[in-house]
Order: structure tokens, then C-alpha cells, then sequence
């Protein structure tokens, strides 16, 4: 037995830590797993090479080595496989390791900070514009791609105080979703960079030959193992706070600047070798820091190892379980990932780890308490009527009848709905034809040429219709959300709803015969199923903040994956066509899809309205809102219901459209006054937003179509860091 080490100067033994040999056993053992899993790797998989074949070839029993079809499947195959995805696999861990520490966050990964879709952008864009083929080619896209997401990220959330956690993870979503959108705008116009592109997103080391690839970027890798290991005694520093890591001769800009560094490097040859791979990076990192506590160095190891015999166990498993196919990588990653998500949100140690409900820290209740007792003097006073009608707000009578208007809520009703006349008349006159604003007026009345009006009846306002319908829908679903999870940045597409919703119809698709766009009600039926997981994996509809927005991404992740699979087992025609509707497309929609939207919205927008007195309370918390005499329970599982199936009814019109229903509630809020909950104008809002940017869509480039969704997307990744970076209080995460 090892004796406890003395104090140096007093002679007193300290106790043993028990997590260093926790970390030693756990860093022999996992050393014997990976060991054994490699084994396993070259035992399995095509070629009816048994475990007794490599071992023949590896020992050269018997000069199996000269057997050409040992050495094919061997030595060509099997032995590079499993090596790359060991030095990935580790490559991955290690950065995901470092991100943690260095952010203080245990949700920082490299795909949820959007780094996997910078290099994937990268690459996508060196295929198709460049054509480029080779590993040196696809690491310098990558490692372009992957600085300007990793540098992006981590400035934007190193601005005023270092940023919270959400803030991170929320601006990773954002410029992950922007250069996502880009991707969609290169790989929509190029069916042969599509093709390329629907299998090497989903993640493989199926496509591995030889030692080629590997030995071009393997020196990357080792700079950046090399530089990870370096930085872990600064880093460790860095821990402990700015101001004391430079009292220790250390600086911290510089610190971070080379951590940046080391995670660009092994994710862009991670991507570059296998593509992008998400989950595990946070699943290395969090074992590992479960295992070895604050020891960083430690950490680093113990997460390489984890790193490499996750993505090896998933490289089997994908070998075995759709025989004679190939499962992708990245779903059986996902499958693993997403669990331990979960997992991390729900932990009880995960304010220990820095982890705190970003709608705690602004205390909007403890304002509200302060003021409220204050709320019966003032109504025995003379204040009674004053605190009855506000000052905005004027009294529509007739007869027995009244009303209460508010002025500036109504003017912005006003003219967003001038806006949305004036985005209509733009969407039937905007197209390939000809065709003047004379002409398109007479043929929306049915006069004029007969081609004319076939043209805008038939097709331009049937599509305008369901834009405007689909607008509506994600415009109040994202008011309901935002309003619920008292947090601007809560929408459908962050609770996995979108996600879930454009999954069923997928599946719909797959299972229906005629193997078009499928039913438009998978879609809610989709929708609902996520939300069910997500509030019930979460803890419930009373929870806030980050719980529910990190389960929601785990569930986003699972039924993405979901859809890229469906996606990559049917033909190039149907998938493209498919492909094209789940970026958000209005193509080929018209009055048949937008029916069942209409009359949904003829239920559900007076539905919302009757609530919105309740939605108002629901502002402050629960205590506050019962006092005043709303139901917190009932008010928020009705209007989750309604959010859910309004988003779902959207997704089946037109696909997920992506940040409309972020960007309707904050700009009619600005437009009606942050007092309101802004209902109406988000609908508007909404409608206006998807319709502008089908008009876009069709015009921005001649003889081709951008999908709505990725107008939208690579727009709102933007407007997603303006919100992060605004200065007013309402917005701040």
C-alpha cells in the first residue's frame, strides 16, 4: 500500500486522493479496452476474414502475408480503418476536452459550437467550386472553415464577462446554422456535389483505403496531440481565474489563442479524414472528467482514449447491424452522444461544473416581488384607474360593448400588414416571366392573357398562400415559446420539434407508395412526439433556461440523423428532390397543403388569443402568476400544445424553415413594445418574413431556386448574434 504523502514543513501525512488512483486504474483500463476493440475492428466486417485470418497475417504464419486477398482485405482495409478511426476518434476527445476546460462548459463540443460545420462548409465548397479531391485539399478547406467558426464562436462568447454557457452554445448553433445554409445554397444548385455530400455528411470510415490519407494528415494530428498536451498546465492555471493565472506568469489571451489553435488542427483533419462527426467530443470529455476530476492532464489522456474506442465500437457496429450495408458512423455516434447529453443536463454535480439557468441570473422575479407588494396601496388609492387602462391604450364603446386598444401595438399591426401586402404583390409580380405589374394585377382578378392567369392563380398565388399560411404558423408558435420559456431565444427549431416534425414526414414518405413529399399531418404528429420526449426527459414543462434547450438539441440531433438516413438509402432523384424540401421549400406548394394550415390557424390563433391574458402573467414566475389568479401548470401545457402543433402544421406545408420563428416574436415585440405579448404581430411578422424570402429565393439567382429555408437560415444566423450581442436586458442570455 502506497503511503500518504507528508506536507512539506510540518511532517503531517495528507490523505491519499482517491480520484488520482481512479485516474491511473481508469487510464490502464481503458488502455486494455482500446486495445481489445482494435482487435475486434480487424476481426470484423466484409471479406470472410475471421479473427484466425489476421492473426495469420499479422504473425506471417505459414507467409500469409503474400495471400493477395489477406493482403487486400488486411492489410489494405481493415488495418488503415481501424487506425484512422482510433487517431479520429482520440483526435475528437481531445478537442472536445479542451473546449471544456477552456470555456468552463461542459456542453462545449466541437460540433455544438458550430466548428464541425465551418470545415464541413469548408470542404462542401472546395468539392464543388474547386474541385478538389484529395486529403490535402479537403485540410485546407477544412482548417479554413474550422477558424473562422472556431474563432467566431469563441469571440462572440468572450464578450462582456466571458458569456455563459447558453451564450455559447447558442452561438454556436447560430453560425452553425448559417454555415449550414450556405452548404444548403452550394449543394442545392450541384447534383453531383450532392451526391458527394448526403454520405460523406453523415460520417464513415467506410471510404478509407490504404495508409495514404492518414500519412498525408497524421503530422496535423500529431501537432495538434503535441499542443494539447503543451497547454494543459496554462490551461489548468486558466481554471482558476484570469487575474491568478497572471499572477502565476501566464497570459491568458494567449492561452486561449493556442487552444483554439490545437482544436482547429485535430478537428480539421478529423473532419477531413472521416467527416463531420458530432457528440463525441462531449462524451470523451465528460467521462473523462468524471474520472479524473480537475486533473487536466490527465483528462486529456483519458478523453483520447474515450474519444478512440467510442468511434471504434460505432465503426463495428456500423459494420454489423444493416448487413450487407454500412450504418453511418455519425447516427451510431448520435445514438450514444445524445443519451449523455441528456445525461449532463440532468446531473445533480452540474452547477459544480459551472452550469447555471441563464434565467436566474437576471432576477427578473425578484423585481417583480419588490413591486408587488406595493400593488394593493395603490389600488385603495387613486391610482386604480390609471393602473387599469395604461396610458397607450385608448377605449373602443358601442353600446354595451368595449374594447381596449393599445395605440402603438395597433399602429404595428398596421403597417405589418402593409409590409405583407406590399411582400405579396412583390412575390406575384417577382418570377422568370415577362410578365408587368399591370399584367399581374389582371391576372389575379382572372383577366388578361390565359397563360397570364394560369400562371399567377395557378401557381404564384397558391404558393403564396401556403408561405403566408406557414409564416403565420411559425411566427405564433415562436411568440407561444418564447413567451412560455420566458427566453427571446426558445423556439420550435431549439426543441427539437422541427427536427422531430420533418422526420415523421420523411418516414411518411418512406413508408407511403406514391414516394412523394408524404402526409402533411406527420408533421404534428412528429412535432408532438419530440416535445413529449423533450419536456419529459427535461423534468417538465415548469423547466427553463438550459435544460430544456440542451435536451431539445440532443433530440434535434437524434431525428437529423433520422433524416440523413432516409435521405442516403433512396435514389439521387428522390433524395434531391427530398433534400431540397427539408432545407424549407415552397416549391410545387399550393391551396391543397395550405388548407389544413388555414383551418388550423382558424382554431388555434383564437385558442391563442384567449390565452394571452394568462401568456402575459406567465412572465413573471409561477408564485407571482398564481397570485394574480392564472393557472402556471395549465396555461403553459396549453400553450406548448398550441406552439406544437402550429410549428408541425408549418413543417408539413413547407419543411423547417429555420430562425422565422425566432425572428417574428423579437421584431414585433420591438415593433409593439416589450409590455405586450405580441400575438398578432408575430403572425404578421411571420407571414411577412417567409414570403419575402420565397420572392428572394426565386430571384436571387437566374435559372435556379434557393429553398426559403436556406434564405431564411443564412440570414438568421446573423440576426441569432445581434440578439446574442444586443444590450437590451430583454434579450440577454
Amino acid at each position: 500500500m502506497t503511503p500518504s504523502p507528508v506536507e512539506p514543513g510540518t511532517g503531517v501525512r495528507r490523505p491519499a486522493d482517491p480520484t488520482r488512483r481512479t485516474a491511473v486504474l481508469a487510464v490502464a483500463g481503458l488502455t486494455v479496452a482500446v486495445v481489445l476493440l482494435s482487435a475486434i475492428s480487424l476481426g470484423v466486417g466484409a471479406g470472410e476474414v475471421g479473427f484466425r485470418g489476421v492473426l495469420d497475417y499479422l504473425l506471417d504464419r505459414g507467409g500469409a502475408r503474400g495471400d493477395a486477398r489477406l493482403s487486400l482485405v488486411v492489410g489494405d482495409l481493415r488495418m488503415p480503418r481501424t487506425l484512422t478511426g482510433l487517431l479520429v476518434g482520440a483526435a475528437l476527445g481531445v478537442a472536445g476536452c479542451l473546449l471544456q476546460a477552456v470555456t468552463r462548459n461542459p456542453l462545449a463540443e466541437t460540433g455544438l459550437l458550430g466548428v464541425n460545420a465551418g470545415a464541413s462548409l469548408g470542404v462542401v465548397a472546395g468539392i464543388a467550386l474547386l474541385g478538389l479531391d484529395s486529403g490535402y485539399a479537403y485540410l485546407v478547406c477544412a482548417f479554413t472553415g474550422a477558424v473562422v467558426a472556431s474563432g467566431l464562436v469563441l469571440l462572440i462568447a468572450g464578450r462582456k464577462g466571458g458569456g455563459s454557457p447558453m451564450r455559447l452554445v447558442l452561438a454556436g448553433s447560430a453560425l452553425g446554422a448559417t454555415f449550414g445554409g450556405l452548404t444548403s445554397v452550394i449543394v442545392v444548385n450541384s447534383a453531383e456535389t450532392y451526391d458527394k455530400f448526403r454520405f460523406w455528411v453523415l460520417g464513415s470510415l467506410a471510404g478509407v483505403e490504404g495508409y495514404g490519407e492518414l500519412g498525408r494528415l497524421l503530422p496535423v494530428l500529431v501537432v495538434g496531440f503535441v499542443v494539447a498536451l503543451l497547454v494543459t498546465r496554462p490551461l489548468s492555471a486558466l481554471a482558476l481565474g484570469d487575474d491568478l493565472a497572471r499572477s502565476l506568469g501566464h497570459r491568458p489571451p494567449v492561452i486561449r489563442t493556442v487552444v483554439a489553435a490545437g482544436v482547429t488542427l485535430l478537428t480539421a483533419a478529423a473532419v477531413a479524414l472521416a467527416g463531420p462527426i458530432s457528440f463525441l467530443g462531449l462524451l470523451a470529455g465528460f467521462v473523462a472528467r468524471a474520472l479524473a476530476g480537475t486533473r487536466l492532464a490527465v483528462r486529456v489522456v483519458l478523453a483520447g482514449l474515450i474519444g478512440a474506442g467510442v468511434l471504434v465500437v460505432a465503426d463495428i457496429a456500423a459494420r454489423v447491424v444493416s448487413r450487407p450495408f454500412e450504418a453511418p458512423v455519425s447516427v451510431i455516434v448520435s445514438l450514444i452522444g445524445a443519451p449523455v447529453l441528456i445525461g449532463i443536463v440532468r446531473s445533480r454535480h452540474l452547477a459544480a461544473m459551472g452550469m447555471t439557468d441563464p434565467a436566474t441570473e437576471e432576477r427578473p422575479a425578484g423585481r417583480v416581488r419588490r413591486v408587488l407588494p406595493s400593488l394593493p396601496a395603490k389600488l385603495r388609492g387613486g391610482h386604480r384607474e390609471q393602473l387599469r387602462r395604461p396610458a397607450d391604450t385608448f377605449v373602443l364603446r358601442r353600446g354595451p360593448v368595449s374594447l381596449l386598444v393599445a395605440r402603438r401595438a395597433t399602429l404595428a399591426a398596421l403597417l405589418l400588414a402593409a409590409l405583407l401586402l406590399a411582400a405579396v404583390v412583390l412575390s406575384a409580380y417577382a418570377g422568370q416571366s415577362e410578365m408587368g405589374v399591370g399584367r399581374t394585377f389582371r391576372a389575379v382578378f382572372g383577366q388578361g392573357d390565359r397563360f397570364d392567369v394560369l400562371l399567377v392563380q395557378k401557381f404564384r398565388l397558391g404558393r403564396i398562400v401556403a408561405g403566408l399560411t406557414a409564416g403565420a404558423a411559425l411566427g405564433l408558435a415562436g411568440c407561444l415559446t418564447q413567451t412560455l420559456a420566458r427566453n427571446r431565444l426558445a423556439t420550435p427549431e431549439l426543441l427539437g420539434v422541427n427536427d422531430g416534425a420533418t422526420a415523421a414526414v420523411l418516414l411518411s414518405v418512406t413508408l407511403s407508395a406514391s414516394g412523394t413529399f408524404g402526409a402533411w399531418w406527420a408533421g404534428p404528429l412528429g412535432a408532438l412526439a419530440a416535445v413529449l420526449i423533450v419536456t419529459a426527459v427535461s423534468g417538465g414543462l415548469g423547466q427553463r433556461g438550459y435544460r430544456v434547450l440542451v435536451v431539445g438539441l440532443a433530440m434535434s440531433a437524434l431525428a437529423s440523423a433520422v433524416t440523413q438516413v432516409v435521405l442516403s438509402r433512396r435514389s439521387l432523384n428522390s433524395s434531391s428532390s427530398l433534400y431540397v424540401w427539408t432545407s424549407g421549400s415552397l416549391n410545387g406548394r399550393s391551396y391543397e397543403v395550405a388548407v389544413p394550415v388555414l383551418l388550423g390557424l382558424a382554431v388555434l390563433v383564437p385558442a391563442a388569443l384567449a390565452v394571452a391574458r394568462h401568456l402575459a402573467v406567465l412572465r413573471f414566475d409561477d408564485a407571482t402568476a398564481a397570485s394574480l389568479g392564472s393557472g402556471p401548470g395549465r396555461t403553459r401545457a396549453l400553450c406548448m400544445l398550441l406552439a406544437v402543433a402550429l410549428a408541425g402544421l408549418a413543417v408539413g406545408i413547407c419543411g423547417p424553415v429555420g430562425f422565422v420563428a425566432l425572428a417574428s416574436p423579437v421584431i414585433a415585440s420591438r415593433l409593439a413594445g416589450p409590455l405586450r405579448v405580441p400575438l398578432v404581430g408575430s403572425m404578421l411578422t411571420g407571414a411577412v418574413l417567409v414570403v419575402a424570402a420565397d420572392t428572394v429565393g426565386r430571384i436571387a439567382f437566374d435559372g435556379s431556386e434557393l429553398p426559403v429555408g436556406v434564405v431564411t437560415t443564412v440570414l438568421g444566423g446573423p440576426f441569432l448574434l445581434w440578439v446574442l450581442l444586443g444590450r437590451s436586458a430583454a434579450t440577454r442570455v
